[in-house]
């Protein structure tokens, strides 16, 4: 089974989060699926890049999540969403996948 990059990961979290909390109206929900896909992208971080980079692209990563409310006051919501979770995966592939 091939695996599958951490930068989809913790993208996946971001943009999956927000959208399973706008479609079911459970803010809850979102945030399960915001968390446990930057845990998993958190475990594949400490094991491609080291326990220092994944503290940084944990941090970036919940950096992300509270500066797209913010952002999205100004460019809308799934732009803003969007925008942060490509930060982030691009990030990612830098820091951690592009070595793997």
């Amino acid at each position: 089974m091939a695996r599958v990059p951490s930068a989809v990961v913790a993208a996946t979290g971001l943009v999956g989060g927000y959208g399973v909390a706008r479609w079911t109206k459970k803010r809850q929900l979102g945030g399960v699926v915001l968390t446990v896909a930057g845990a998993a992208a958190a475990r594949q971080w400490q094991r491609q890049a080291g326990g220092t980079a994944a503290g940084a692209l944990t941090a970036a990563y919940v950096a992300a999540f509270a500066g797209s409310h913010p952002l999205a006051k100004k460019v809308g919501a799934w732009p803003s969403v969007l925008g942060v979770a490509g930060a982030v995966a691009l990030t990612s592939w830098a820091v951690a996948d592009r070595k793997a």
